[in-house]
């Protein structure tokens, strides 16, 4: 039986949260802060009215269940993340949260439980804001969070993740356990901002999504010779600063040829100073494809554009990866649900494929997976600027419920 979601309450929520959370910067939510610790307590609130316990599992991922006729029947989860990065937006990961929440009250309101059992979760650190590493709760529960890989990071104060996951009752070597869960789960769906500009300029109010690009970082280490910058005449310099520069000049080139993106975000020079020609630099490239073989070939175009502007100035080069992750595709039927929803209350069957990452890209390796998208105005994201028109909110808040209730009934 279909239960109506009440775009209002959610919005309303996520106002509050916003009150609780959040001051003249923005959101302020980075995990395993206070700010964090808040926002999961308002969620406890909100589960506690419909008479629902949140447990924490052993990645600190927070779950909370409503119960089918068939409690044997596999779980619907729906979630996604309430931690921000610093200076946030109102909606990043908490929409779909808190619409996860207008589900589960609708359900829980209705004439009698769900076909299936009803599964929130709220996914802990999928901004890896404190300690670089993204997807933390997600990743642990889908099996590819490698434990000795994040145990000895460390934030901007030098306190090491270990120690601080540990103060909130997470021991990083467990935290693969929350895996268990797995099989008793059937599907899992996700609402999320789109934090870009396509679907604006579309004129869309609700999109299926796809599936997640391909993401490719990597950091190039350029090798030259520090000098004087008054007496080093220009025809003897070996500077690296100058060859990264120039790498990053066509690597910006390479999408126009393999489409994606590709960004050089980070650059550093030593010693970094006015008066010294740079003696090293180290150039971080992102890139990202939803076609694997699309990103391979930016990949090796990259490479290339190290190596020639490493050349030219007579400069050693090396290459040290950073992250990757394969172009992870949603399930098709399910997408298909989510296509039918959003023609169904949106009044258009759109679909298009996320550049950003999201929990879901970890959980559809192990379950079957699909998400949703509402417009960014502007197309801004991780600012406290982030906003989405309230009656667009509205539209793709029931589009998602009506999205859950398809594969309730599916």
């Amino acid at each position: 039986m279909a239960a109506a979601i009440d775009p209002a309450r959610v919005i309303a929520d996520l106002r509050e949260l916003e009150r609780l959370t959040g001051n003249e910067r923005g959101a302020q939510r980075v995990c395993w802060t206070d700010g964090w610790l808040e926002a999961r307590e308002f969620l406890r609130a909100g589960l506690a009215e419909l008479e629902l316990e949140a447990e924490i599992d052993e990645a600190g991922n927070l779950w909370a269940r409503l119960e089918a006729a068939d409690p044997d029947a596999t779980a619907l989860v729906l979630g996604s993340h309430l931690d921000s990065v610093p200076d946030g937006g109102w909606l990043d990961g908490a929409l779909g949260v808190m619409t996860a929440l207008g589900v589960v009250r609708a359900h829980a309101a209705s004439n009698g439980p769900p076909p299936r059992p009803l599964v929130l979760v709220d996914w802990a650190d999928e901004e890896g804001a404190r300690f670089g590493r993204s997807l933390f709760g997600s990743s642990a529960f889908a099996g590819t969070l490698d434990p000795g890989a994040v145990r000895d990071l460390t934030d901007a104060d030098g306190r090491g993740l270990a120690a601080v996951l540990a103060d909130h009752g997470v021991d990083v070597d467990r935290a693969p356990d929350c895996g268990r869960r797995r099989e008793e789960l059937g599907a899992y769906l996700e609402l999320h901002i789109e934090q870009g500009p396509r679907m604006e300029a579309r004129g869309l109010r609700a999109a299926a999504v796809t599936g997640c690009a391909g993401v490719e970082r990597v950091r190039f280490s350029f090798f030259g010779q520090a000098s004087h910058a008054g007496t080093t005449p220009m025809d003897m310099r070996r500077d690296a600063g100058l060859a990264a520069a120039a790498a990053a000049l066509t690597i910006e080139r390479i999408p126009t040829v393999e489409g994606g993106v590709a960004t050089t975000g980070e650059l550093r020079l030593r010693p970094g100073i006015p008066t010294a020609v740079a003696g090293e630099a180290t150039l971080t490239v992102d890139l990202r494809h939803p076609d694997a073989g699309a990103l391979q070939r930016m990949l090796d175009s990259a490479r290339a554009a190290a190596d020639t502007a490493a050349e030219e100035r007579r400069l050693g080069v090396s290459e040290d990866p950073v992250w990757r992750i394969e172009p992870i595709p949603f399930d098709p039927a399910l997408v298909g649900l989510a296509r039918e929803a959003c023609a169904a209350v949106a009044g258009e069957p759109a679909e298009l494929e996320s550049g950003a990452l999201h929990d879901a890209a970890e959980v559809a390796r192990v379950l079957p997976a699909a998400m949703m998208f509402c417009p960014s105005i502007g197309g801004i994201s991780h600012a406290r600027e982030e906003n989405t028109d309230e009656a667009d909110l509205a539209v793709a808040i029931a589009a998602f419920g009506a999205l859950a209730d398809r594969v309730l009934t599916a």
